[in-house]
């Protein structure tokens, strides 16, 4: 028996997906949180193409909100080097707040638009 929680989360990430969807010029960021790791990915929908990601696997010795705004951080050099300024954020069904707000400040502030 699945955990209503997660199924309640795919749910939502199904309905935030039919209504947006990233391109060459203005990808998706979407986040993925698990209970110790967060994952952040950049992808193009019209070609279902990851163009950059970061995580924060090899980070030790910090908070895990701390950990999610230096992987906010990270993708946001990784989509200048890419010359990607604006993104549509995908939250994937998580509630926006700790973690994942931590990332999209730190995303913000560094220089991504959403």
């Amino acid at each position: 028996m699945k955990n209503i929680k997660i199924e309640k989360r795919i749910r939502l990430h199904r309905k935030i997906r039919s209504r947006i969807s990233g391109t060459e010029s203005r990808p998706r960021l979407t986040v993925f949180r698990s209970n110790e790791y967060i994952y952040a990915q950049l992808i193009n929908d019209d070609t279902s193409v990851t163009l950059a990601s970061a995580n924060d696997l090899k980070i030790k010795g910090k908070t895990k909100t701390e950990r999610a705004q230096e992987v906010g951080n990270a993708i946001a050099e990784l989509a200048k080097k890419a010359n990607i300024t604006s993104v549509v954020f995908d939250r994937s069904g998580f509630k926006y707040g700790g973690r994942v707000k931590a990332l999209a400040d730190a995303a913000r502030a560094a220089g991504l638009n959403f």
